[in-house]
């Protein structure tokens, strides 16, 4: 989620005015070859997996040891929320580091957080003095190693692989943060809490040294590519590169329009993982373990996605296979409002978990291709704050709505919030707009 209109007749809004820190989207004389880029991407793969891993053990992990240390809702919730929080506090700042700096030394110093966060963690837990601001502490450090991290990676890829196989490591890399960061990763923090919180905290802690060393491999360039021009100017203030970012991506017909379509479809994914608890034990009446097979459903549906990405690009074309998630969300929401049946709501959150890896594979390669080297680190960083922060807004609008009209009323509004954003979709992403940002001939 060029710096010209993709669509003039269908957004005739005029292109973002060149600035002078970026350079043009286009051919790099410095492109990897595809052998180069494909050990980048294996080594990228192993550095995603296991830190994604670790990221979903430290999300059950922390929020389990708060309620340990205390018994106050607020206390607790105040603990999962510091993980998150630096997306919408830090995100901006860090996409203009990333286009500052060197973006491996970047994963090397968000990892680093990591290790001193949890190390610092590891003494107290093993002598019971955890208490809950340490905890806040801690999860503050994460989330913004975590920030670091995303978004360093990401940005990373043009330089590191050659455009025909960045499909292929956006599918890979995507598909390894669902299934670890959203499945595997708080499945294996149960087990590892289980056997003791030390052994749970070290483990974690191993990883991130692992994935420190993994990058290592990485070959290739790591700084952003600026212009003659721009290397010979004074270099510009943190404020006006956030502007830069901001500014680049509104107006973008085609960027803005799907920043905010997955703003919508994000805010729903924050409203059903909120309610969907209580709905599926209150309502549906499941048990734990058909609550847990629920939950599944969304890892497994993640996962099929990065499967099939490119064989339905190919079979449908890309238009209509990120159309997919809106279809899927839709399905998410509505179908919790009209059944209780568990096989129904499972299917509609494997068909939501698909899309959303179907649309992240798409965006991803696209804005890979047409954002100027030197913006991706804002660019990501501010689609993220779009999309990534609104998934607490949704979950607080989810609780308001089912409070005072119902959970069925809920999960309708915000199905209906999904049909709002068919128009601008069919408007904006056009095959003609998608078959020139993609720069091929392949359906779109």
């Amino acid at each position: 989620m060029t710096e010209q209109s993709l669509d003039t007749k269908k957004a005739p809004e005029g292109p973002p005015p060149p600035a002078p820190s970026l350079t043009k989207a286009g051919p790099d004389p410095e492109q990897p070859s595809l052998r180069r880029g494909n050990r980048n991407t294996a080594v990228l793969l192993a550095f995603t997996a296991v830190t994604n891993l670790a990221d979903g053990v430290t999300k059950i992990a922390l929020p389990l040891l708060a309620t340990q240390a205390s018994a106050s809702p607020a206390q607790v919730s105040a603990v999962s929320l510091t993980l998150t929080l630096p997306w919408l506090l830090a995100a901006l700042h860090v996409g203009v580091l990333v286009d500052r700096l060197d973006r491996r030394r970047l994963l090397w110093g968000a990892n680093a957080m990591r290790l001193i966060a949890l190390g610092s963690l590891m003494p107290l837990a093993a002598s019971d003095g955890i208490t809950i601001p340490v905890l806040c502490a801690v999860g503050i450090t994460l989330g913004v190693a975590e920030v670091i991290a995303l978004t360093s990676a990401s940005a990373m890829i043009p330089a590191l692989t050659p455009p025909e196989g960045r499909e292929k490591a956006n599918t890979w890399i995507a598909g390894a943060e669902t299934v670890c960061n959203e499945f595997a990763g708080p499945f294996v923090g149960g087990l590892l809490l289980a056997a003791g919180t030390g052994i749970a905290l070290g483990v974690t802690w191993v990883s991130y040294l692992a994935a420190s060393l993994i990058i290592v491999l990485l070959v290739g360039r790591f700084r952003a590519v600026r212009d003659e021009a721009a290397k010979d100017a004074a270099p510009a203030t943190v404020r006006t590169q956030i502007g830069e970012g901001l500014r680049y991506l509104w107006r973008h017909v085609l960027l803005r329009t799907m920043a905010l379509i997955l703003t919508v479809l994000c805010a729903c994914w924050g409203a059903w993982l909120a309610l969907m608890p209580l709905f599926a034990t209150t309502v549906m009446n499941l048990d734990s373990r058909q609550y847990g097979i629920l939950l599944s459903a969304l890892g497994v549906g993640g996962l099929a996605g990065a499967l099939l990405v490119t064989w339905l690009n190919r079979f449908f074309g890309r238009r209509w296979v990120m159309f997919a998630d809106l279809v899927g969300t839709f399905a998410m929401m509505a179908v919790p409002a009209l059944t209780t049946e568990l096989w129904v709501v499972a299917v509609a959150a494997f068909l939501g978990g698909m899309g959303g890896t179907l649309w992240t594979v798409n965006a991803r390669t696209m804005a890979q291709r047409i954002v100027p080297d030197a913006m991706l680190g804002r660019y990501g960083a501010v689609s993220r704050l779009f999309s990534w922060g609104a998934m607490p807004v949704g979950a607080g609008l989810m609780g308001l709505i089912a409070e005072w009209f119902g959970m069925e009323t809920a999960f309708g509004v915000f199905a209906v919030s999904v049909v709002l954003t068919i128009p601008p979709f069919f408007k904006v992403l056009t095959g003609s707009a998608l078959t020139e940002a993609f720069g091929d001939t392949a359906r779109t």
